[in-house]
Formats: C-alpha cells, structure tokens, sequence
C-alpha cells in the first residue's frame, strides 16, 4: 500500500495520526462486536450456529482487548511495542479464527460467511497499523 493510500484511508498525511486513527477505528469495531456479542448472545448464537456461551466468553475478551487498544490509541505517540504486540494480536485473531472454521466450528452459512468476513477485517487492520507504524518509524530515522 502506498504512502498516498494510506494518508487517503486514513485521511491525514501525518504518520502518527494515521496510527492512531486506525488503532482508535479497531477499537471501536472490536468494542461494538463485544457489545454485541456480550448483550445479544443468544440471539446471535442462533443466528450464527454459535454457542451463546461461546459468544459470550469471545465478547468479554474483545471487551478488555478494545479497551487496551483504545488507551494505545489515546497516547499522543502509541509505544512501537504495542502496537506491534496489537499487529500480531490482530494476525493470530485471523489465523485462528479460519482455524476454528475449518477444524471444529460447525456454524450456520452466516455465521462461517461471518467469520471470514471478520478475520478479513482484522487482518485489514494489522496490515494498516503494521503500514502506519514503519511510517512511524521512517519519520523517527
């Protein structure tokens, strides 16, 4: 992805801004999908072909990890370690949720067009914070 792609997407040309807006945006998507998963288990449960305990137990994790990437976000200038530790996160999130699709889930045709269309996402985000970070670090050289 280009340097002008990326200040495009995140609309802003300043390295650290864009790091910390696509920390913030993952934040936010991560704390809606606990939410939702938190207070709507049951229904989604149904909907997905998932267990509600299951989307309760994945909901109160995405809780406490939207939480420390939001306060990652909220730093004048995120710590290179977080965010790298947020990028890996971010890619073993992906990996094991494919995984799980593959070797033990057994969900409903939306709920496995669900989690692939969310593992995209979160992958998407690891590959944009791993982008803005090395801008990060290009501008620190």
């Amino acid at each position: 992805m280009s340097a002008i792609q990326l200040a495009a997407l995140a609309r802003t040309s300043e390295p650290q801004s864009m790091l910390r807006r696509f920390l913030a945006l993952d934040a936010a998507v991560t704390g809606a999908n606990a939410l939702a998963y938190l207070t709507l288990s049951g229904p989604l449960g149904r909907f997905l072909g998932a267990d509600a305990t299951l989307l309760l137990a994945v909901g109160a994790f995405l809780a406490v990890y939207a939480a420390a990437v939001g306060l990652l976000a909220a730093r004048r200038q995120p710590p290179a370690l977080g965010v790298r530790a947020v990028v890996e996160a971010n890619l073993a999130w992906t990996a094991v949720s494919l995984a799980a699709l593959a070797l033990w889930l057994t969900p409903s045709t939306a709920g496995a067009v669900w989690t692939v269309l969310q593992a995209l996402v979160v992958a998407a985000f690891a590959v944009l914070q791993h982008t803005a970070l090395k801008a990060c670090q290009d501008t620190w050289d």
